[in-house]
């Protein structure tokens, strides 16, 4: 009975010394590994404090902070990550405008002035007004009193007299 509980005893001493001697990863060696995975956001920090990494910054979306995080809780060594950092707000960006420089209205004014002259029509052409066609000398004449009247500003009579 001696031997066996001598048997156990020093089997429990050399558990007990394999788990002491196992080898502390320090918190120098921790901060090196986790800022090597957020180098690549360099808006983005990491503080290893007792095995535990402290994330802050920001992040340009918030897929490269979740990888940043999944990446820092698998380092070996490190117990968790407190997450302090934010995600970067959206560029607002405003639609590019392909439409005309020309008030839609102005443009119904022109059409309406010059709608007894079927040959006449009115465009937007490098934003401005013009009007292209086939007219007569006293229809061009016409045409021309009846915008000018309107006062809409410039105005290309680009039709063709005959």
């Amino acid at each position: 009975m001696k031997k066996t509980i001598a048997m156990a005893a020093l089997a429990i001493a050399v558990s007990l010394g394999s788990v002491s001697c196992k080898k502390k990863v320090s918190d120098a060696d921790l901060q090196k590994q986790a800022t090597t995975i957020v180098t690549s956001t360099p808006t983005a920090t990491v503080e290893v404090k007792e095995g535990v990494a402290h994330l802050s910054g920001t992040f340009p979306d918030q897929a490269s902070k979740d990888a940043a995080i999944t990446q820092l809780k698998a380092v070996a060594g490190v117990k968790d990550v407190h997450d302090m950092s934010t995600v970067q707000a959206p560029l607002a960006t405003t639609p590019i405008e392909n439409s005309s420089m020309v008030d839609p209205a102005v443009q119904q004014k022109v059409k309406d002035a010059v709608k007894d002259f079927p040959s006449v029509n009115v465009e937007v052409v490098n934003n401005e007004l013009t009007l292209t066609g086939n007219v007569s000398s006293v229809q061009a004449r016409k045409i021309k009193e009846s915008v000018d009247a309107l006062k809409v500003g410039k105005v290309n009579f680009n039709y063709t007299v005959k």
